[in-house]
């Protein structure tokens, strides 16, 4: 799970076993950044992370899942630069080994991972 900034460079990066959910490394990546905005996808609308958010005055750009009963208001015009973290992971899956991770050891898997991440940086 990488972590990016506003112009879609990483900043931070972190891997979870396959079986396991992304947003739990949510919170260990969001503790090395103070960002003043989050933006995520509805894998992400959870009230344990919003809360943590709010708590540290971080607005949450995450769009509601269609069972909240009470959906959050989100900034559109921020919402709207999502595609920006599409992009990154277009970039990030023309590396076919990595998106289909051949690469077993997680320490190889992030190693690649920081190489293909430089080289977006780069252009």
């Amino acid at each position: 799970m990488p972590l990016l900034d506003a112009a879609g460079k990483a900043v931070a990066l972190s891997q979870t076993p396959g079986q396991r959910a992304d947003i739990t490394e949510a919170e260990p990546l969001l503790n090395e950044v103070d960002p003043e905005v989050v933006m995520a996808d509805k894998a992400y609308d959870a009230d344990p992370l919003i809360e943590k958010l709010e708590e540290r005055e971080i607005t949450p750009v995450i769009s509601s899942k269609k069972n909240r009963r009470n959906p959050r208001e989100i900034l559109f015009s921020l919402y709207k630069k999502g595609n920006i973290i599409e992009r990154f992971f277009v970039r990030l899956k023309q590396f076919r080994d990595t998106a289909t991770r051949y690469d077993k050891l997680k320490s190889t898997f992030i190693a690649v991972a920081q190489l293909i991440v430089v080289g977006v940086r780069l252009n």
